[in-house]
């Protein structure tokens, strides 16, 4: 599929796969890892299939907003990139795509996410200033703080309220339990990431939870993957869904502990395929919430 997408691209366009990889249409799991809980909410707050317009809205809404994000990473990393392995070729980091275009591009693709969040009602318009606020925000915390997962996990985690508000018209208290299990998840599978870069950051100077954490990266990750399974759970007895979404738990808590075997040895490729395996895991609560949901 990411070949596809880049001969496709290469046929619009000779420069096309350049802006592809710019904004990681090539790479999709970040837009999976947004849209999943994106689902969550939308589901919960509709008690099953929710307004047909509202879906299409975040679910475009999630594309653009991801890519948005991924261009503006890279638009702060561009200085950094070249001195990482696996972020070398990236097209800011080669001169491929200059720092004016990958800015032209932020700005095409913000200004077609808000002329979607137009299309919902006040409330979302209003907590939509707060989303594009953390995802411009989120690429340059890696210089300041060892918390960029945490910021990271905020941003992935603004639709939720969103999704409440758009479907509902209201932020309920139990939409902030959801929020506080994506953002634990986050920062659990964003410190996996990291640790795929970790000896590159420290000879760069770039901060993360990863390093942060040392040796006890593996246990700080358990035990934020058992937060994670304890909020939804706590989830599911508050909106009293069943079997199929406990199935869906019982799915995650799985591929959490086969997370664990992966990241063992700290091996780069390794911590990896640990990361990419968290969106089989959103997928799973996914399919389970609105099985209960919808079948209730």
């Amino acid at each position: 599929m990411p070949g596809l997408t880049m001969k496709i691209a290469a046929r619009i366009h000779p420069r096309g796969p350049d802006f592809v990889q710019l904004m990681r249409l090539d790479r999709p799991i970040g837009t999976w890892l947004l849209l999943w809980p994106t689902l969550w909410a939308l589901w919960l707050a509709a008690d099953g299939l929710p307004d047909m317009r509202v879906l299409v809205v975040f679910v475009l809404g999630v594309f653009l907003m991801r890519a948005a994000g991924c261009v503006i990473n890279d638009y702060a990393d561009r200085n950094i990139d070249g001195h990482v392995s696996r972020t070398r070729t990236r097209p800011l980091a080669t001169g491929k795509v200059s720092p004016r275009e990958a800015l032209i591009t932020f700005g095409i693709l913000v200004a077609t996410s808000a002329f979607l969040v137009l299309l919902t009602n006040g409330l979302t318009i209003l907590l939509a200033f707060g989303g594009l606020a953390l995802a411009a925000l989120y690429p340059f915390c890696k210089r300041f703080t060892f918390y960029p997962q945490l910021v990271l996990g905020a941003a992935f985690s603004w639709a939720i309220p969103m999704a409440f508000a758009a479907q509902t018209g209201e932020l309920p208290h139990i939409l902030w339990l959801i929020y506080l299990a994506n953002l634990i998840w986050t920062v659990a599978y964003d410190t996996e990431y990291a640790m795929c870069d970790r000896e590159d950051d420290l000879q760069i100077g770039v901060k993360s939870t990863a390093i942060l954490f040392g040796e006890a990266d593996r246990t700080i990750i358990g035990l934020l993957q058992g937060l994670t399974l304890l909020c939804l759970l706590m989830v599911g007895a508050r909106f009293d869904l069943g079997l199929y979404f406990h199935l869906g738990l019982l799915g995650m808590l799985g591929g959490f502990v086969w997370q664990q075997r992966l990241i063992r040895n700290r091996e780069a490729d390794q911590c990896l395929r640990a990361f990419l395996s968290n969106h089989w895991l959103g997928m799973l609560v996914f399919i389970g919430l609105a099985l209960d949901t919808m079948l209730d």
